[in-house]
């Protein structure tokens, strides 16, 4: 068998696609930057938090710890002496920590949401723009056909796909739909 080996020649490089890619690269890491700057104290910490409680090093601190006070309170461990043989204190402080746990978990969540929203937004006005361009690009070329004499067999197509979308009918539509849908 013969090892794999680079192509010869290298694939070739689109000049004006890789400086739009590395624009547009350098652009959202900025906004990444900025935004993590902008991020307020509390949701930084929560953030931190979020992160650390999501971790196999906190997992395995857990164990260490609750099981270390199960082992004790058993009286497995003879070296320590049990203050806890019905782990109620184990079940409050548990208790305690999943509820402020639940509530800095929340915050991230709320936050990815609202960066989620942005990015959403991004993506529906890039291809709300993407699409009033191609109905101009098919007008255009339509046009040009009609000048040159050609016929094609879309052109009966040609006319609903000339038309602009109105994003709010469209979304009027889909939401009608959908409460049809569920009155049935």
């Amino acid at each position: 068998m013969s090892a794999q080996r680079p192509p010869t020649y290298p694939p070739p490089q689109t000049a004006g696609l890789s400086a739009v890619l590395e624009r547009n690269i350098q652009a959202l890491q900025a906004r990444r930057k900025r935004e993590e700057v902008e991020a307020t104290l509390q949701d930084r910490i929560a953030d931190t938090v979020t992160r650390f409680t999501g971790s196999m090093r906190f997992v395995y601190l857990h164990l260490i710890l609750f099981g270390g006070w199960i082992l004790i309170n058993l009286g497995w461990l003879p070296i320590v002496k049990p203050w806890d043989p019905s782990f109620v204190v184990l079940a409050m402080i548990a208790s305690v920590e999943a509820i402020f746990l639940s509530t800095f978990v929340l915050i991230s969540q709320n936050r990815m949401a609202a960066v989620s929203d942005k990015r959403a937004d991004l993506d529906l006005q890039i291809s709300l723009l993407a699409e009033h361009e191609v109905t101009k690009l098919v007008t255009l070329v339509s046009a040009i056909a009609d000048h040159l004499g050609v016929e094609t067999e879309v052109d009966a197509e040609l006319d609903v796909i000339r038309q602009d979308v109105a994003p709010d009918a469209v979304l009027d539509e889909i939401e009608a739909t959908q409460a049809k849908n569920k009155q049935e």
